[in-house]
């Protein structure tokens, strides 16, 4: 299935992002790369996962799942609006940070659309609902509006978003982090809320066709599910011990990244980037499943490893 896209801009835009990069050497490049993984996967998995399995499980509950809400509904507005990257069709912009470096850069299906910034949204939602659940926290407030400022800032300027796709992605974010803290307060109960949060993304089965809705889709299903088994079956404990949360974080980005690959073994690389409903939806289960064990499954080894630190009676 071959993806064409729309191209819309405004011309402020696009003089403003060949103006930017006009002034780029290695060193710029460099520097607004490293800023934009704070918009990254890892990054994200990075950060969800020392709240959850370290610091405070309820606090990265509440940040873990605002962040996937924003991964499901980001890319059901760019499947809505399907716009093309700004540098498809306007040679003057380089594109010096492709989504996929693998993969040919005017490659849609790879390279995913532009509007919304993904990158923009997932800085808000998982800073900005950290400083929200620490609101106290100067610290934190500080980091949620430069952090995702300067994210969303470098996006545009790497020439993969234009200037409007960053201030939506910020925009959707900011709706997110309140609304559905909101929601939860006037439900009162947990479980209702994951079940209207996933049929929130439904529709997204009937209209989208690229792959990162049918990714964000998986992990939210796999992260509530994985959030109920691990209160009922698992129940750990978190730890303030610098070692221990080193160990925990540094082996639950092992198991999301080593497990994302096995679950690709059954099936062949031109299948699972084919677009075909069945390749989607595979890829869905498949990140279910690893969010799942990276969740619920995975803490489990906790009061194993806690052995490993405890002193033997003198």
């Amino acid at each position: 299935m071959e993806l064409v896209g729309n191209t819309f801009f405004f011309q402020w835009e696009v003089s403003l992002m060949i103006w930017l990069q006009s002034f780029m050497g290695s060193f710029e490049t460099a520097l607004a790369s490293f800023i934009s993984e704070f918009g990254e996967e890892l990054v994200c998995v990075a950060v969800i996962g020392f709240l959850y399995w370290c610091y405070d499980k309820r606090f990265g509950r509440f940040v873990g799942l605002n962040a996937l809400v924003g991964i499901v509904l980001n890319p059901m507005v760019k499947n809505v609006y399907l716009r093309r990257r700004p540098y498809f069709d306007t040679p003057e912009i380089k594109c010096l940070k492709p989504i996929k470096k693998d993969a040919d850069i005017y490659n849609i299906a790879a390279q995913e659309f532009s509007f919304p910034s993904g990158h923009a949204t997932n800085a808000v939602t998982v800073f900005g609902s950290a400083a929200l659940y620490k609101r106290k926290n100067r610290i934190l407030t500080v980091i949620a509006v430069v952090l995702p400022f300067l994210v969303g800032v470098s996006r545009f300027y790497l020439g993969v978003h234009y200037p409007t796709d960053v201030i939506f992605g910020w925009l959707l974010g900011l709706v997110i982090i309140f609304f559905v803290p909101w929601l939860q307060k006037k439900l009162k109960n947990d479980k209702l809320l994951h079940v209207i949060l996933l049929l929130m993304g439904l529709p997204g089965f009937f209209y989208c066709k690229s792959h990162d809705f049918f990714s964000g889709y998986g992990m939210l299903l796999g992260f509530v599910l994985a959030v109920d088994f691990e209160q009922k079956y698992v129940n750990f404990s978190n730890t303030r011990s610098a070692l221990r949360s080193v160990l925990r974080v540094v082996g639950g980005i092992a198991v999301f990244f080593g497990l994302s690959a096995v679950t690709k073994m059954p099936f062949s690389t031109d299948f699972l980037n084919s677009g075909e409903m069945s390749a989607l939806l595979i890829r869905m289960v498949r990140y279910t499943l690893v969010v799942f064990v990276v969740i619920g499954v995975y803490p489990m080894l906790f009061k194993y490893t806690n052995k490993w630190f405890e002193k033997p009676n003198s």
